[in-house]
């Protein structure tokens, strides 16, 4: 199974809109994960209209109709893994801590919030950070993760997306 993870989209806000590798790589994958800061309810349509499972959680700056259709966290069991998503990581001091204490039976977490891609293991679990596809802020490029679920486990796959 393919999962594509995206988060941090900030959309829709003005003509902004996902790189087509972006949507290459949404449309090519089994499932959709999306880390949080959708912002929109019209967006989360627009994912969801992608014809792909779309599982996803709520972020600090998403409007009030998307913090009632999301979660603030969630876990999802694909193929033989299991997957935590949460957008807000807390303060870097003491994170990877913090995140494998909120998702103690969990292969990898997935998180957003911060803009900037991570790919890291503690304790055993993948630490996930996809970046976003629309805002780099202070990271050098635009991104997304892809992840590869199967019997050998979770193998992510960092994604630079084109400028």
């Amino acid at each position: 199974m393919r999962a594509a993870v995206i988060a941090d989209t900030h959309m829709p806000r003005g003509g902004r809109r996902l790189p087509q590798a972006c949507l290459d790589h949404l449309y090519g994958a089994d499932v959709v994960l999306h880390a949080g800061d959708v912002t929109g309810a019209a967006f989360l349509d627009e994912l969801e209209r992608l014809g792909r499972p779309v599982h996803a959680v709520y972020g600090n700056a998403d409007e009030a109709a998307v913090r009632d259709r999301l979660p603030e966290r969630l876990v999802l069991e694909l193929e033989a893994s299991r997957i935590g998503l949460v957008h807000d990581p807390g303060p870097i001091r003491g994170r990877e801590d913090r995140l494998t204490d909120w998702f103690p039976t969990c292969d990898a977490v997935v998180f957003g919030h911060t803009h900037s891609p991570q790919a890291v293991r503690h304790r055993r679990v993948w630490l996930l950070n996809p970046g976003s596809p629309t805002e780099r802020r202070r990271s050098p490029v635009r991104s997304m993760l892809l992840l590869e679920l199967g019997a050998d486990g979770v193998r992510p796959e960092l994604i630079e997306l084109p400028p």
